[in-house]
């Protein structure tokens, strides 16, 4: 009894001098609902970024569209992307949308990512027609993380709530 109380004694010391407040990473998820306006044309392809106080890309949340051949058609994000050492992407969803139609999907903000100027940006295509690369731009505050935002290209508004 002696020996296991000191093996999980032992177990616990080194989990905690390993562990640290840094080490550990708040997240929050959050539903994000994209609705469409109605256009007559392909699916638009959406890519959901963070980007800093000075537009340059930090991480890519979510696309929607699995096509890879059309991701230069959203060339500021491509030039980023198809340069990026880690082109990790949080979610694909594999499906574009069609003008009118909506997607509902969830992204992972680290607490991290909610720092002064970041922001959550929307930018969407549609093959053989227009880009829009700030479509729709967020500020990344807790305040903004719950609530409703007009677009500006394609899209015709973005709810936001947390999960």
């Amino acid at each position: 009894m002696k020996l296991y109380k000191f093996v999980l004694g032992i177990f616990c010391l080194s989990f905690m001098a390993f562990t640290t407040i840094k080490n550990i990473e708040l997240t929050s998820k959050y539903k994000c609902m994209v609705q469409l306006k109605n256009y007559e044309g392909e699916g638009a392809y959406v890519v959901v970024s963070i980007v800093d106080k000075d537009n340059n890309y930090i991480k890519t949340l979510h696309i929607l569209g699995d096509d890879e051949k059309w991701y230069p058609d959203i060339p500021t994000w491509w030039s980023f992307f198809e340069t990026a050492k880690d082109t990790q992407v949080d979610a694909i969803s594999g499906a574009t949308i069609a003008g009118g139609e909506r997607a509902i999907f969830t992204i992972q903000l680290d607490k991290s990512d909610l720092t002064a100027g970041n922001k959550l940006r929307f930018e969407t295509s549609v093959e053989h027609q227009d880009y829009f690369e700030k479509d729709l731009e967020i500020l990344l505050e807790s305040e903004n993380l719950k609530n409703k935002f007009e677009g500006t290209g394609y899209i015709r508004y973005v709810r936001i709530i947390p999960n």
